[in-house]
């Protein structure tokens, strides 16, 4: 085999794998691929789960007016569910998430322990909206980063049940609008075209799937050529008549 043919077909190959490599799903679910964001969104959740569920519960019962106890009934059974959600991925994935309360959220468990009537009423309602707002951008940082297919289809469902239980909260009328904490945004100048062109400069665009495909037919096509050249070169050698004319 010539040096041109084997030439020629290792790029051929090459091609091709790159066009399939490229074409392929990826493969992110594996536990070895989680980052440190994706695991502060497990832990997160399950940490948020830990006070929430059982302050939702209490509130179904003690809340002094009926919004607050249908609030608290309704945040009870959505969070649970997606705290069983979360616990499923985590298994899953196989990894191992023990969180545990801050001093901040035992400070509030807490005061709703001991609050009552009123005052028990719009602890509860802007002590959970505070941590559902906090945690609801947590998703969605974590939800535009993340590479592994199950963290993505948790954040989406986190995504959605956070908004709705910030609404439910919303809905008793008790949210105090200055106890919310402000927006983390960044400056408008990072925002720009320039900014972003230069916190993505170390990513290269992938290449595309039709160059890869006009690649390796070119390179197929140059192959045959080549291989083609080498069947009549031994044709004409082996054929006598060839041989006598050339000599």
């Amino acid at each position: 085999m010539s040096p041109l043919f084997r030439r020629a077909v290792a790029v051929a190959v090459a091609a091709i794998v790159a066009l399939a490599v490229s074409s392929a799903p990826a493969q992110a679910d594996a536990a070895g691929q989680l980052n440190a964001s994706d695991m502060t969104l497990l832990i997160g959740l399950r940490q948020a789960a830990l006070w929430e569920i059982p302050a939702a519960k209490a509130a179904a019962e003690k809340g002094s007016t009926a919004k607050v106890r249908q609030a608290g009934q309704k945040l009870d059974e959505a969070q649970s569910q997606l705290d069983q959600q979360t616990v499923d991925v985590i298994g899953k994935l196989g990894v191992t998430v023990r969180p545990a309360l801050t001093a901040e959220q035992q400070a509030v468990q807490g005061k709703l322990e001991t609050a009552t009537g009123a005052q028990y009423d719009r602890l509860f309602v802007n002590s959970l909206r505070n941590g559902y707002g906090f945690l609801y951008t947590i998703i969605g940082e974590v939800r535009s980063s993340t590479r592994v297919g199950l963290i993505r289809q948790l954040a989406d469902q986190a995504n959605v049940a956070f908004l709705g239980y910030m609404q439910t909260l919303e809905n008793t009328g008790l949210v105090q609008a200055q106890s919310l904490a402000p927006a983390a945004i960044p400056p408008a100048q990072d925002l720009s075209t320039l900014g972003m062109a230069e916190a993505n400069a170390g990513l290269s665009a992938p290449i595309s799937p039709t160059v890869l495909w006009l690649l390796a037919a070119a390179a197929l096509c140059m192959a045959a050529v080549v291989g083609l050249r080498m069947v009549r070169n031994r044709r004409r050698t082996a054929d006598p008549r060839l041989a006598v004319r050339r000599g």
